[in-house]
């Protein structure tokens, strides 16, 4: 499903317009970004919580050359799926 059907999708279930529903996905992707930038976890009951993940600083090997190389410690979004949404994928 990709951004198009999901907006398709919320205006169906919620009877609004594909512009409305639009915009309220856009501002409910928005608001999950802006707490985990800030360092917040949001949690959503029944469905998931999304957390920010740290790297530690790594060494590797460029593919191409196979030369050493150091990759930079770096923070990623992380999801953890709710018993509920566990319970709802496998029946």
């Amino acid at each position: 499903m990709n951004r198009a059907e999901l907006v398709a999708a919320v205006a169906d279930q919620t009877g609004q317009t594909k512009a409305d529903a639009g915009k309220a996905v856009d501002a409910a992707f928005t608001v999950i970004a802006q707490a985990l930038a800030s360092g917040d976890e949001v949690k959503v009951p029944n469905f998931g919580s999304f957390s920010v993940a740290e790297r530690a600083a790594r060494e590797g090997r460029n593919p191409q050359s196979g030369e050493k190389i150091t990759i930079a410690a770096s923070k990623q979004a992380k999801f953890s799926a709710a018993k509920g949404l566990k319970d709802a994928l496998n029946g």
